[in-house]
């Protein structure tokens, strides 16, 4: 299935024009000629708009089903905040006592350790990418 082919179907389907969806996404009516065409391959946030336009869910212009293809089962994983630093641990109890340090101070001592922490990172990315 040409995505392009697919995307005309679609909107052949529920009676819009090209200058309906360029009003509804902001596309030029040519550039979605020419994706329809298939002379233009889109990005996926292009298509999440044509999709909006469209008012299907991006899924559909992938799918030819009726219902939502099933989801496959995945196996346990651990869940983002598990792998977040500072999530659990000795990171934890450290980002905990940074929390509370930062709590107590006035906020111009804030604003000073946020720029000294600008400045070294910065510093810091400089020197690495003389290193490469």
């Amino acid at each position: 299935m040409i995505i392009g082919d697919r995307l005309r179907a679609v909107r052949e389907e529920k009676r819009l024009s090209q200058g309906d969806i360029e009003k509804r996404t902001g596309l030029l009516r040519c550039y979605i000629s020419r994706v329809e065409n298939g002379h233009t391959v889109p990005a996926i946030e292009t298509l999440e708009k044509m999709a909006r336009a469209l008012e299907i869910p991006l899924y559909q212009l992938f799918y030819d089903g009726e219902k939502p293809p099933l989801l496959p089962t995945l196996t346990n994983r651990r869940a983002a905040s598990d792998l977040a630093w500072g999530s659990s641990g000795k990171d934890a109890r450290y980002l905990m006592k940074f929390r509370q340090q930062l709590s107590r101070m006035d906020e111009s001592d804030r604003r000073l350790l946020l720029f000294m922490a600008q400045k070294m990172s910065r510093h810091l990315a400089g020197r690495q990418g003389a290193k490469a």
